[in-house]
């Protein structure tokens, strides 16, 4: 009796196992130094102890790479590059792997540390930011909102010699901003806000409009198509955000195919019930099963 449970229990196991898809991560191994491209880059936040330097280091994988840049990113640096408290502690830490592929890979390695801030927001932001083509890893040993990783990712731009826009950078860390507040303040999910930006993203690439007015339409249309109410003012933070975005001439066209990826994973995520029933009805299975066997030893 007792081996026959312990049999089923694996079997059931092993079926749970094989419904829960492996995370992705956005590193894939040593793949050796890219001399187009350069190393791999990391930044600690700069308020790490030894200890937990050595924890994140150890979760964003550092040791799979013969060779890294390192950096540590301070408070000041918040302040240099959008203007933020110098006085700030810096906990989040980020991963940078450049790629020559189309494509920008955000994965958040302690997704139960970073409390607000979702990949599909990092994906958008940075797109914002002129961040593209690369897989980045955010990690924090403590539990941080997420917002500093921006600038971690900025300041490894930097320090490599790439120099970003200063006033997209600013209006990156706003989106966050905006993102992050409207998925508190309203009944939207935080995938939902996502997939909202997103969209108002590929439109006003699409239309090109050349007033606020027209921004306002985007906006408006797009929360109607997406079902999401927001009050008036959180309304009018995304049309000015999104008249920012139109002022700094950024061309979304350039990253339609990133901004379409991050549009099939918030997807992906949102309209997968099917996934979750399966999960569900195999998890009821087995506590079932262990009803069953504890109801036939009683008996």
């Amino acid at each position: 009796m007792k081996n026959r449970f312990l049999i089923m229990t694996a079997v059931v196991l092993v079926m749970l196992a094989a419904l829960v898809p492996q995370a992705v991560m956005a590193s894939t191994g040593d793949q050796g130094i890219n001399e187009k491209l350069g190393l791999p880059i990391v930044v600690y936040g700069d308020a790490l102890s030894e200890t937990q330097k050595a924890e994140v280091a150890e979760l964003l994988e550092v040791d799979q790479h013969d060779q890294v840049d390192e950096f540590t990113v301070t408070g000041q640096d918040i302040a240099n590059y959008i203007g933020g408290n110098p006085n700030s502690n810096m906990y989040s830490s980020v991963k940078i792997i450049h790629k020559d592929e189309e494509n920008l890979n955000i994965e958040i390695v302690t997704p139960d540390n970073i409390t607000e801030v979702t990949k599909e927001m990092y994906a958008n932001a940075l797109l914002t930011a002129g961040v593209e083509n690369a897989d980045v890893l955010v990690a924090s040993s403590v539990k941080v909102s997420g917002h500093s990783a921006l600038t971690g990712i900025y300041k490894a731009y930097d320090s490599k010699g790439v120099k970003l826009d200063e006033e997209r950078m600013k209006v990156a860390n706003e989106e966050l901003d905006v993102a992050t507040s409207i998925a508190k303040d309203s009944e939207a999910s935080e995938d939902e806000v996502s997939q909202l930006l997103t969209e108002i993203k590929k439109e006003i690439a699409e239309q090109n409009p050349v007033t606020r007015e027209e921004v306002e339409q985007i906006v408006d249309e797009k929360l109607n198509q997406l079902n999401i109410e927001l009050s008036e003012e959180d309304r009018q933070r995304l049309t000015d955000l999104f008249n920012k975005m139109r002022d700094l001439n950024i061309n979304f066209d350039q990253v339609r195919n990133q901004l379409d990826d991050i549009t099939g994973q918030i997807t992906d995520i949102i309209n997968d019930e099917g996934f979750w029933n399966k999960v569900s009805n195999a998890i009821k299975s087995f506590f079932e099963a262990l009803a069953d066997f504890f109801r036939s030893i009683i008996n």
